[in-house]
């Protein structure tokens, strides 16, 4: 079941990919909530995030401070570009 949204292509609502070629935004997700579909960009490009299940001391550091940082935006769900940056990158 593949979307089409403009020139791209998604597999799925609420599913993210990457966009090694955009300018400044590492990933891309057509969010879906109900019956409104929001485009959202999120990430920066060539920024790597802690992953899903950090190692080092620091990289747990970094993942923390990302919470932290952007707890509020995070809790509004998936219409966020915080949302999905946390999921996806950290």
């Amino acid at each position: 079941m593949a979307i089409k949204r403009g020139q791209e292509e998604f597999s799925g609502y609420n599913k993210p990919k990457a966009t090694p070629k955009h300018p400044t935004k590492s990933h891309v997700v057509l969010a879906k909530e109900g019956d409104v579909v929001k485009l959202i960009r999120f990430g920066q490009q060539g920024v790597k995030g802690a992953g899903a299940n950090p190692t080092t001391d620091a990289d747990k550091a970094r993942k923390k401070s990302f919470e932290a940082r952007h707890a509020k935006n995070i809790n509004k769900g998936k219409m966020s570009a915080a949302y999905w940056a946390d999921k996806v990158k950290w």
